[in-house]
């Protein structure tokens, strides 16, 4: 199996001390929380599953969030098809300390931004 090279947290060059910051340096772009909200509230698995969102998130963008969210420890990556090799994605115990995150700002968006769950 392909293993995904681990990122050490402590490793990595920070903005800043603020913890906010931190967070932003670590999941803060346009697709990492969608990927992860896709993960932890919509069942999703596979790069299909992740592809065919309602963002539709280019492909190319996609590889690049999934490797990351690996490498940080956020998903893990397991081969469930031999010939071909196909991986699905699940959250890690790491991923899983998002959700409080994810509901707050599903929240903050039916609340204030008109948004739909």
């Amino acid at each position: 199996e392909n293993m995904e090279s681990q990122v050490n947290i402590a490793d990595l060059a920070f903005r800043s001390h603020c913890p906010v910051a931190r967070s932003l340096d670590l999941v803060g772009d346009k697709w990492t929380l969608l990927i992860m909200r896709d993960a932890l509230f919509l069942g999703r698995k596979t790069f299909a599953d992740f592809a065919g969102g309602l963002e539709r998130i280019p492909t190319n963008l996609l590889s690049d969030r999934l490797k990351k969210l690996v490498g940080l420890g956020l998903l893990h990556k397991q081969q469930y098809h031999e010939r071909p090799a196909r991986y699905e994605y699940v959250p890690t115990p790491l991923g899983n300390e998002l959700r409080p995150l994810l509901t707050a700002m599903r929240v903050f968006g039916e609340t204030h931004l008109e948004g739909k769950a």
